[in-house]
C-alpha cells in the first residue's frame, strides 16, 4: 500500500474540530490545575501538620500514579460512588486538573522558596492579612519566578491530553485513530496529528527558553 499524504486535508475539517476540543479541555485544566496547585503549595506550606501530610500524600499519589489509570478511575469508578453520570469531557477535566494541580504544587512550592523571609516580616509588621499577603506579596512573585515551569507544565499538559481519546472523548487522538481506521492509513493520519501537537507544542517551549533567560537578566540586575 502507497502512501498518500493527501489523506489528511479530506479529513481537515475533522481534525480541525478534534484539535478545537483538545485546546477547550487543555485551557480549562491548566487554569483549574494552577489555581488547585497554589492552593496545595500554600497547604504543603502550612504550620497545620493535616493539611502538609494531606497535600503531600495528594501530590505523591498523583505524580506517582500514571494519568491513564487516573482517567480510567475517574471515568468508570467515581460515577459509581457519586451515583451520577458523568460524560467523557466532565471526566477528562476531572482527571486532567487533578493531575495538574499536583504537578504545579511542587512548581510553586519552589517559587516560595525564593520569597525573602524579609519579606514576611514587613508584611507582618504592616498589618496585612494572611489573604492580602498571599494574593499580593507571594503570589505575583511565585508567579514571575514559576513562569518558565509553568509553561512547560502546560506544554505537558496539551500533549497528555491525548489520553483522554482513550475514554472515547473526541480529542484530536480520538479523531485520527477513528480516521485511521476508517480509511486504513494509519501512517499519513498519525502524523499529521503528531506534526499539529509539534506545532502548537514547540513555540511554547521556545517561549519557556526565551522567558527564562529574561527573568533571569531581570534579577541579575
Amino acid at each position: 500500500m502507497s502512501l498518500d499524504f493527501s489523506i489528511p486535508f479530506d479529513f481537515k475539517a475533522a481534525l480541525f474540530f478534534g484539535l478545537l476540543t483538545t485546546l477547550q479541555l487543555t485551557a480549562i485544566c491548566i487554569i483549574l490545575g494552577s489555581i488547585l496547585g497554589f492552593v496545595l503549595a500554600i497547604a504543603r506550606t502550612s504550620q497545620s501538620r493535616i493539611l502538609r501530610y494531606a497535600s503531600t500524600f495528594y501530590v505523591a499519589l498523583f505524580r506517582g500514579t500514571p494519568v491513564l489509570i487516573q482517567l480510567f478511575w475517574i471515568f468508570f469508578c467515581l460515577p459509581l460512588i457519586l451515583g451520577i453520570e458523568l460524560s467523557n469531557f466532565t471526566c477528562g477535566i476531572i482527571a486532567l486538573t487533578l493531575y495538574m494541580g499536583a504537578v504545579t504544587c511542587e512548581t510553586f512550592r519552589a517559587a516560595f522558596n525564593f520569597v525573602n523571609n524579609e519579606q514576611y516580616d514587613a508584611s507582618i509588621a504592616l498589618g496585612l492579612s494572611y489573604r492580602v499577603q498571599t494574593l499580593y506579596v507571594v503570589l505575583p512573585q511565585a508567579l514571575l519566578r514559576s513562569a518558565p515551569t509553568l509553561l512547560s507544565n502546560c506544554t505537558s499538559l496539551f500533549k497528555e491530553s491525548a489520553l483522554v481519546s482513550a475514554v472515547g472523548m473526541s480529542d484530536l487522538m480520538f479523531v485520527s485513530q477513528n480516521i485511521s481506521n476508517r480509511t486504513g492509513h494509519p501512517v499519513e493520519v498519525l502524523t499529521a496529528a503528531a506534526l499539529i501537537y509539534f506545532v502548537i507544542a514547540f513555540p511554547i517551549t521556545r517561549a519557556v527558553t526565551v522567558l527564562e533567560r529574561r527573568i533571569l537578566n531581570h534579577l541579575a540586575i
